[in-house]
């Protein structure tokens, strides 16, 4: 027996919150977003590299040990 609705996809459901997304934005023209801090990225080291032990790459590492 087959059922005549189609199945839910992540897809489709992404593609309805994005379209829904738009129509509040579009229907709220007076309502303003909040500001959000964007920190910059640090500047790339002048002579190459650019690994750097920061505290997640420390996780990793604790994470590997047996």
């Amino acid at each position: 027996m087959q059922d005549s609705q189609p199945k839910p996809s992540r897809r489709g459901f992404f593609f309805g919150a994005a379209a829904t997304g738009a129509a509040v934005a579009v229907a709220l023209p007076g309502v303003q977003a909040p500001e959000v801090a964007v920190q910059a990225p640090k500047p790339a080291p002048e002579k190459g590299g650019g690994y750097s032990l920061s505290d997640h790459v420390k996780r990793y590492y604790q994470t590997t040990r047996i």
